[in-house]
């Protein structure tokens, strides 16, 4: 049994989305039966999201409640740390996770920034995952940074460094692998004949970045190619969208249905109720994602395929690691999103199994972290 520590942001925030992401990995290494630890540091001030009133402040006490009540069902309620911008440490004491660090195996590094290597320093191995390819690399070379010293590197862009990937590595070592899901944790449910194709999104997740004379920006720049899909396809389509300069009653007029992202992502509860509601889901990816072949594949997508929901995506070069043409579709155009949502829908009990089945033998868990630590030596 290894000893590891999560380092992610989910008190800054709790929303379903991110509580699902960081809860897949703490939990799927629990089940492989170590023992997990999961940090996190506010980071800068005001970096804590309270979805009751939709503010930004220092005040971590909505975030910290979110996160005790989602470890409490796996007995990890006391394996945790937040420091708050004062400084103040929640839940272990800093002299246990000082002591935790130094007696770890393995610290998997999802997006702390590198506010916890001094405490890594003495981790038997520190492993930084970059789950946002493209953009990571991108915004550190931008602003002169390096994005820390750890001994691997990993990234669930699966085509980064590769011929054909534009993703710059920074002169480091990327090695490939897919977010993982826990896929007992979302049972396949009926489907009612009126679910809609849905997902879950931000129009614009943060400013566009121009790298080497070319603009990369978020899903607000692809989804122009697929604005009129509603009107190719009798299934209805909704969206669960926040984020900056949404254009709603352009995308109303187009046909999409709009959900209030917050109550579809209040709870990682809400978050699955959500998926479970839905025939399946049709997404487009982020600009970035897209442009540079990075291979993302999504760990929301991977929640609708876990709950038997066929998936219709944008490509992003995925489906050269994925199996696709039956319960999972790469999509460049919205003639193809069209034709792939058709074929799902005239069949669709085989197709949300063939779904599930592609969660389980790619994305679960024991396949997705059980290779991971053995690429790490750890058993």
């Amino acid at each position: 049994m290894a000893r590891i520590i999560v380092g992610s942001y989910v008190v800054r925030f709790p929303l379903g989305g991110y509580l699902s992401w960081a809860l897949q990995w703490i939990v799927g290494f629990q089940r492989l039966g170590h023992e997990v630890y999961f940090v996190e540091k506010s980071g800068w001030p005001n970096s804590c999201y309270d979805p009751s009133n939709d503010t930004m402040s220092d005040d971590c006490a909505y975030g910290i409640e979110a996160l005790v009540a989602h470890l409490e069902p796996f007995g990890l309620q006391e394996r945790w740390c937040y420091v708050d911008a004062r400084g103040e440490y929640h839940g272990l004491s800093r002299e246990r996770v000082e002591a935790t660090f130094a007696s770890a195996d393995l610290f998997v590094d999802m997006g702390t920034h590198g506010t916890w290597l001094p405490e890594a320093e003495h981790s038997s191995l520190r492993v930084l995952v970059d789950g946002d390819p493209g953009y990571t690399q991108m915004r550190a070379l931008a602003n002169e940074e390096d994005l820390g010293e750890y001994d691997h590197y990993y990234s669930v862009g699966r085509n980064v460094g590769t011929d054909g990937c534009t993703v710059p590595t920074m002169g480091l070592t990327w090695r490939p692998m897919f977010d993982p899901v826990v896929v007992d944790l979302f049972p396949p449910r009926p489907v009612k004949d009126s679910a809609p194709f849905s997902t879950v999104m931000a129009w614009q997740s943060y400013r566009p970045i121009e790298f080497e004379g070319t603009v990369y920006g978020s899903k607000d720049r692809e989804f122009e190619k697929f604005i009129d899909l509603p009107q190719r396809t009798g299934v209805p389509l909704e969206l669960a969208v926040g984020g900056h300069r949404v254009p709603e009653r352009r995308l109303r007029r187009a046909g999409w249905r709009l959900r209030n992202p917050l109550a579809a992502t209040r709870s990682a509860e809400s978050y699955r109720a959500f998926i479970a509601s839905s025939r399946g889901e049709f997404s487009v990816s982020k600009n970035f994602y897209v442009a540079t072949n990075s291979a993302f594949f999504s760990d929301r997508s991977a929640a609708y395929l876990a709950s038997g929901r066929p998936v219709v995506m944008q490509e992003t070069g995925f489906s050269r690691h994925l199996p696709c043409g039956r319960g999972l579709f790469a999509v460049k155009t919205v003639e193809e999103a069209a034709a792939a949502i058709e074929t799902v829908t005239a069949d669709y009990p085989r197709q949300s199994g063939w779904a599930r089945e592609i969660a389980r033998e790619h994305l679960d868990t024991s396949v997705v972290l059980g290779s991971f630590l053995n690429g790490l030596g750890i058993a």
